[in-house]
This record gives C-alpha cells, structure tokens and sequence, in this order.
C-alpha cells in the first residue's frame, strides 16, 4: 500500500486543482443543465471542469487506480485503490449563491474508504480524514477536529440536506428522529457532516445517498471520533439510507427510532 501521507498530500493536490476549477464560476453567470427525470438534479461547467482537472491529474499519477465520479462515471483500476469524486456536492446550493457545498474526494482501498477530503474553497476551508485521524485547514491554520459528547438525542443539534427528501415510511421515520432532536437544520449537504467532525452538530440522517455523496465524509468523520452506518447499522460506504454521528449514544438511539 502506498504511503498515506502521500496519499494524503495528493488528495490536496487534487482539492487545489478543483478549487482552480470552480471558483471562477461561483456567483457568476454559469449555464445550467437538468440531468435528473421529473426532479431538479442541477450540473453546471464547473462541476464537469473539476472533475476533469482531478481525472487528468490521477490519470498521470496514478494510473492503476480507477475513478468513480459523479459526471463521468467510472474508468476502471488495478490493484484495488478508487478515487470516489464529487466535484460538487450541493450544486443546488452553488447556483443560489450559498457556500455550503463542497468538492468531494475519497480514496478507497477494496472497496472501503480510507481517506476523504471535503474542501470548501469560497470559505478556504478543507477538512481531511484517515480513519485513525482527522483535521481542518482553514485561512491557513490547521487543527485536529474531534467530536463532541452527546449523552442523549434530546440534547443533539441533527441535520439533513432537505425535509423532502424523505417519502413514505422514511418521512414518518426522519419524523421521529427531528422530533426527538433539539434541534434540526436544513441544506447544508457535506458540510453537515464536517460540523460533526468539528464538534457542532451531532447527527445527520439522509437517504438515496450514491457513493459519490458520502465516501469522502466517512474517514472524515470516523477520524474525529464518530462513525457513519445505514440506518440498519452496517456499511455505508454504498450510500442509501445513512446516519452520521459524533457520538454512539446518539447513533443508538437515532437508529432506533429510525427503525421505528
């Protein structure tokens, strides 16, 4: 296996180049196409100018490993490493402005993420997790993010990307958990997850995850002390129905009522 702070430091050549990429484009005036079938599903030239410049830059450095990214699919590898690549995640957010999207990076070694970046180039910051570690890089000072303590659900601060995400019985389910939480917060995609990591919310919840929207977040927030599973308490890595934590007694107690 290669080194992982080489692995590490490539992960940020690859941010660095995506930042190039889109930031011309933000609050700018961009064309955007709909990809989705009788549901806004927005993709903009930034998102494919990322992701081509992080593609051209693996295809060069490391051209055993496959690619998995969300506009141009997958190209396949040898030797069992995947960069998972989101150029985008929260393009709704991009194209109204807000700053709470970010450019997804995950490599994975037989099928499980070992390491992620989540970079947020508008507000320079850049969150980075290994598993047994996680930091953030923000306006050029570095820390280590860790978890806070959440004894039980009454107390935590939740989130999800947005209250329609959900239909049916996993509309009642996401009910139970907000109406349990102290507080819930909306539309924040990825950073969501890196505010666990640093120590501000204590959960996220979502569902119709592909594994573009969560690989790269899963190290992240497994470094800084929680964990992510699927609302049956196993692997997340597929995306689907997923639940975020920074503390277990969270995750036990969301993922009971997520059960019903």
């Amino acid at each position: 296996m290669h080194d992982r702070e080489v692995l590490l430091a490539f992960a940020d050549r690859l941010a660095d180049a995506a930042r190039r990429a889109i930031l011309p484009y933000f609050r700018a005036e961009l064309r955007v196409d709909d990809k989705g079938a009788g549901r806004f599903d927005p993709v903009t030239d930034a998102d494919k100018a990322a992701e081509e410049a992080m593609r051209t830059l693996i295809a060069r450095e490391f051209p055993a490993h496959g690619v998995l990214g969300e506009e141009f699919g997958e190209s396949a590898g040898a030797g069992g490493y995947r960069w998972v690549l989101d150029p985008i995640d929260g393009t709704r957010a991009f194209i109204a402005g807000l700053p709470t999207w970010g450019v997804l990076i995950a490599l994975t070694y037989e099928g499980r993420p070992i390491l992620g970046v989540m970079d947020q180039p508008y507000l320079d910051e850049r969150y980075r997790g290994w598993n047994e570690g996680a930091n953030c890089t923000a306006r050029g000072a570095t820390r280590p993010l860790r978890t806070r303590a959440c004894a039980v659900l009454s107390d935590a601060i939740v989130s999800t990307t947005d209250p329609y995400l959900f239909q049916g019985e996993e509309a009642a389910a996401f009910a139970r958990v907000r109406g349990a939480a102290k507080l819930t917060r909306y539309g924040y995609d990825c950073y969501a997850y890196c505010m666990i990591a640093a120590g501000h919310v204590d959960g996220v919840v979502e569902s119709g995850l592909k594994p573009f929207d969560i690989d790269a977040l899963i190290p992240i927030v497994t470094g800084a002390g929680g964990g992510v599973v699927s609302w049956d308490g196993g692997d997340a890595s597929g995306g689907g129905q997923v639940l975020a934590f920074g503390d277990a007694r969270v995750k036990d107690a969301a993922l009971g009522l997520l059960r019903g």
